[in-house]
């Protein structure tokens, strides 16, 4: 008698002839594949040859490579879904064996294929979801193409990492689209002239392109969140890129506030949802769920359906610059959807840039802004502490605040909170020898010493290292004094002076998107700071003004401006009392600027200034940098368009061990030259296909180490 598990009773194994059977019957099994490797395997019937771009982010690998589409793959194996191929195979006896697997995308299937040899299968349908669509795929090659960069590169800026559990549990695509929205009545469009035709052109279906300048006060979300609600109204959709999520979840709140419902007509694309909640809302837009996007930087590629209108707001904004390769900025991701998507184009905030200025200057977008009347009526009242204020003022030369800003924050803090805007965080982030003025470095890696605290030992800022008995090199001195001054040092002379006022601290990990309408000081660092409920700040506190204007930068005076007039704009119209107080010298322009509330002539003025010089944005521009002979090996190399103009190159600055990098500094120890390429107007497509052919040439021969490539450089020192 056999027992439960095949043996004989006493406890032998199966007799010869039924091992003999058991392996007859296996010979007689049809061979199957086996997972990634498909051996043997049948293939596809219609459109056996599939064109997969596969995640290899080189200039000299960006084509489509063919692939073998088994049968048993050929339902999901469809246009735009993720796949996972064989890269680097060799061909041996009729087949391609070997190679890495990686992944990749199905662009499309064809009949049969180019390449004369064997083409291995595919390995793996990782999922069926069709993620890259073909409008998606064309704007991705469009933003390669502008920033001689790598598609697969901006492919994996463009569609998030896949979360099987996310598509598993978002909404399948709709039967039908829903209704649209009744569009809402224009608001605080109405203080703009041509607010309500722009958004009657947004509901009839038209493509207006506007530059805006929005108002001063907290209420620019609300009228974003109108533009993107008449669009929808129109039966198309809407997308809106802000710079950090705080912007996006006021914008996110004003579309519930105007458009409440169970069943949202919006989603919100931040990184603060998770990587999984993030791709299930991706994938209710991709599935035609969601008519509104609202996000920070990576939604500007945001799969939406029937695109109406795509807007950005506060467009000088460095966060919208992505910064992995090719590093686009939402603002000329936008506009390439505007064109090829036939969408609207609204690019707003406080300030007007040098690049809307171009916009409006070359006809191509109209300016979107109020009356000077208007302006006056909404705007804070304004005042400056010049050099020769200070001089004669003693408060400013043994305290923090100048007596006129002591005596603007005092008033104002019967009213309401005060926002005191600091450019450094930190305690004392920069020390100076009290005697010589010899700024203070680190014994062992000659980097910044700073302050951490009142009782706490110097540290260097690139080491991390302790200096408890530092002495100054130059003359011997043991005291020190503070050159720079941060936030949370300001924060404590400001407790000293204000006694019994609370005082808040904004800034990095300590950001808050709101404070109370009750009297407090709110020490925070541009960017940072918080909006305050009810009418706004009572007043605003602008200090060390010089800090922003002294940075060898072309932009320092553009962003000094877009900084201060972001800080001001939350502070209540002087008509409620509403005050501001810049420490900075009145006859500088942005100062002029901000006092008089003119974004727009500041802008023209940069621009005209820019148009003589030859710089962005009314020329283009790249920087090539890398070591001195690789750069000297590339522009030689390069077919440059004729117009083509080489400044340079300079060498930048080096980078020790253990010093912080900004994303396109030399690695540590190495000495990298960079090279500025200027051509004119109409020639940028040249010139970004010359550097990048010149690249994949030179990566394909293996011609030495590689450069970098940045195309439309914000920082040209």
């Amino acid at each position: 008698m056999s027992s439960g598990n095949g043996t004989d009773g006493d406890g032998q194994g199966p007799p010869a002839e039924q091992l003999a059977l058991i392996r007859e019957t296996v010979r007689r099994t049809a061979p199957r594949a086996r997972p990634r490797t498909w051996r043997g395997a049948a293939l596809a019937e219609n459109l056996p040859v599939a064109r997969v771009l596969v995640d290899k982010g080189l200039v000299h690998l960006d084509r489509y490579f063919d692939y073998a589409v088994p049968a048993a793959m050929d339902a999901e194996a469809r246009p735009g879904v993720r796949v996972r191929v064989r890269f680097g195979a060799g061909e041996r006896d009729g087949r391609r064996e070997g190679g890495g697997l990686i992944n990749g995308f199905i662009v499309e299937r064809v009949a049969e294929s180019d390449y004369p040899g064997a083409l291995a299968p595919l390995a793996q349908v990782l999922s069926p979801e069709p993620v890259l669509t073909p409008a998606l795929l064309a704007l991705c090659r469009a933003v390669a193409d502008r920033y001689a960069g790598a598609l697969a590169d901006v492919v994996q800026l463009a569609v998030p990492p896949r979360m099987a559990r996310a598509e598993r549990t978002a909404p399948p695509s709709p039967a039908a689209p829903a209704p649209p929205p009744t569009a809402p009545e224009p608001g605080g469009w109405a203080r703009y002239p041509d607010g309500p035709a722009f958004l009657t052109a947004l509901r009839e279906g038209g493509v207006p392109r506007a530059v805006w300048t929005a108002l001063p006060g907290p209420r620019w979300p609300e009228e974003l969140a109108r533009a993107l609600l008449t669009t929808a109204a129109s039966g198309r959709g809407a997308l809106a890129v802000v710079p950090d999520g705080r912007a996006a979840a006021r914008v996110d709140a004003a579309l519930a506030a105007l458009h409440p419902g169970q069943d949202p007509l919006h989603v919100l694309l931040t990184a603060d949802a998770g990587p999984e909640a993030r791709y299930r809302r991706w994938l209710a837009v991709s599935r035609g769920r969601a008519r509104v996007v609202v996000g920070t930087r990576a939604a500007m590629f945001a799969p939406v359906r029937d695109l109406g209108l795509v807007a950005v707001w506060d467009d000088g904004d460095q966060a919208l610059r992505d910064e992995h390769a090719p590093q686009p900025h939402a603002r000329e991701v936008l506009m390439l959807r505007a064109v090829h998507e036939r969408a609207a184009l609204l690019v707003g905030g406080h300030t007007r840039t040098v690049e809307g200025e171009r916009l409006v200057d070359a006809g191509w977008a109209r300016p979107l802004a109020a009356d000077r009347a208007t302006v006056r009526a909404t705007a804070p009242l304004v005042r400056t502490v010049g050099d020769l204020d200070e001089a004669r003022d003693v408060a400013a030369r043994t305290a923090r605040l100048p007596s006129l800003a002591w005596r603007a924050a005092r008033d104002a803090l019967r009213l309401g909170p005060v926002l005191v805007q600091v450019p450094r965080r930190g305690y004392v982030p920069r020390l100076a020898c009290e005697r010589c003025r010899e700024p203070a470095r680190c014994p062992h890696c000659h980097g910044p010493l700073a302050s951490p605290g009142a009782a706490r030992e110097l540290t260097c800022g690139w080491c991390g290292g302790a200096s408890p008995h530092w002495r100054c090199p130059a003359c011997g001195g043991a005291r020190l004094r503070a050159s720079v001054v941060g936030a949370h040092r300001t924060a404590e002379e400001l407790g000293r002076a204000f006694q019994g006022v609370p005082v808040r601290v904004c800034g990095g990990d300590q950001a808050v998107p709101t404070v109370p309408d009750r009297p407090a000081l709110v020490v925070s660092t541009p960017g940072a700071e918080p909006v305050a409920d009810g009418p706004g700040y009572a007043a605003a506190l602008l200090l060390d003004a010089w800090a922003l204007l002294g940075r060898a930068d072309l932009r320092a005076e553009e962003e000094a401006l877009r900084r201060w007039l972001a800080a001001s704009a939350l502070v209540r119209p002087h008509t409620e009392g509403g005050t501001v107080v810049a420490v900075a010298e009145p006859t500088l322009r942005p100062v002029q600027a901000l006092v008089r509330w003119n974004p727009e002539g500041h802008a023209a003025r940069e621009l005209a200034e820019r148009a003589e010089l030859g710089y962005p944005p009314v020329s283009r521009m790249a920087a090539v940098s890398g070591l001195p002979e690789a750069v000297a090996a590339f522009l030689a190399a390069a077919r440059l368009p004729p117009d083509a103009e080489i400044l340079g190159p300079v060498p930048l600055p080096r980078r020790e061990p253990g010093q912080p990098r900004r994303t396109g500094d030399p690695p540590p120890g190495e000495a990298w030259e960079r090279a500025l390429v200027r051509v004119p107007p109409g020639s940028g497509a040249a010139l970004a296909a010359a550097l990048r052919t010149a690249q994949a040439a030179r990566l394909s021969r293996r011609e030495g180490p590689p450069v970098r490539i940045l195309i439309d450089p914000t920082d040209l020192g």
